[in-house]
């Protein structure tokens, strides 16, 4: 412990110091609170203060620059800002353990913030998802901070019922359109304190600052349910994207709802018009006949067909239920995207319609 002058000396040293260095550092939260720190040191030293006292000596000084170096370092490493360092994605667990259950992936410049480090693994918030993710690939501090410059945009939050996007930087500008409350825009560049250029159907247009928050932006992870639901959304899409309408005559068009109502008489109109996309994802395939009489009755293929039922069928009443699924899978509407098979539930993999699965 040092005791007496020399000890006044180094405290003084200290003072001097600190304030040299607060004086050129960055004034965050944290450097802030070291200043608080040293004006309680200069309160003290003031009450043991010694006019007679000497210069300090060269130890005390090093020590104390050591000691603010350590400081700086760690006020840096101490940022909550963590970017991910992947190629591709990484995975987020519940725990810090690579055994844990994944909750969620990270992935390319996407960001969040620390919430908790421990033995080389980091808890963290991005968007939605909270879990665990190994230090290996996360960049901290400065590293983070460059990152998140280069990847990050500023968006504008409109914070209106429905915001203008004007074709100049003026209240008197045609308008290019509207958009409304909590959508976000791409900002380009702030055009002085009233207007903001931002990006809007791939064309620049104008905002009034007046009715916008500016936000930085970075990627965020994804959440397993979120990840799910996505993914569910995108097999409904595929499985409903209209295949093209084939031109047809008005026989066809009955004869196909002819063979919707031998094979899926019974069924929902979702399984009728599955039935009847099978039918024309054949009549568009190279594999098949490229008509709807020909796909039909081909050689095997529909028992209604072979055994004389759809004919008929088609000499009879037709379910308008029946017509109107025929019209639609002819027009190119489909719920099974480009299936062409389907057959009674029960033997094989595919997608279950009622009582029947199609592949």
């Amino acid at each position: 412990m040092l005791r007496g002058r020399k000890r006044y000396r180094i405290l003084l040293v200290g003072l001097i110091l600190g304030v040299s260095i607060l004086g050129v550092s960055r004034m965050d939260a944290e450097a802030a609170s070291r200043k608080e720190y040293l004006d309680s040191l200069n309160a003290g030293i003031t009450k043991i203060l010694d006019p007679s006292a000497g210069s300090a000596d060269e130890e005390a000084i090093q020590e104390l620059a050591e000691l603010s170096q350590r400081n700086g370092a760690r006020a840096e490493e101490e940022s909550d800002l963590v970017m991910v360092n992947v190629q591709v994605a990484m995975n987020v667990r519940a725990e810090a353990d690579e055994k844990s259950e994944k909750v969620g992936l990270l992935y390319k410049d996407c960001g969040g913030r620390i919430l908790e480090r421990k033995d080389g693994w980091t808890r963290l918030r991005s968007g939605d998802l909270i879990g665990w993710a190994s230090d290996e690939y996360l960049l901290f501090g400065k590293d983070a901070e460059e990152l998140a410059d280069e990847v990050g945009n500023l968006i504008v939050l409109i914070k209106t019922e429905a915001l203008c996007v004007r074709e100049e930087p003026n209240g008197d500008a045609q308008a290019m359109g509207f958009i409304p409350e909590d959508e976000e825009l791409e900002i380009i560049e702030m055009i002085g304190d009233d207007w903001i250029s931002v990006k809007y159907e791939e064309e620049v247009g104008y905002v009034s600052a007046e009715y916008v928050d500016i936000d930085f932006h970075i990627d965020e992870g994804e959440t397993m349910v979120a990840i799910q639901k996505r993914e569910e959304e995108e097999r409904k899409a595929k499985l409903t994207a209209n295949q093209g309408a084939v031109v047809v005559g008005g026989d066809d068009t009955r004869l196909l709802a002819a063979l919707i109502y031998c094979e899926a008489g019974s069924e929902s109109y979702e399984g009728k018009l599955a039935v009847g996309a099978v039918v024309m994802n054949r009549v568009r395939s190279p594999a098949y006949p490229n008509t709807i009489s020909s796909v039909i009755y081909a050689s095997g293929q529909f028992t209604p067909a072979i055994n004389g039922k759809v004919a008929r069928v088609y000499g009879g009443n037709i379910p308008e239920s029946c017509y109107q699924a025929a019209q639609a899978a002819i027009n190119g509407e489909t719920n099974v995207g480009g299936a062409t098979h389907f057959r009674r539930a029960g033997n094989h993999d595919g997608l279950l319609i009622d009582h029947q699965v199609f592949w």
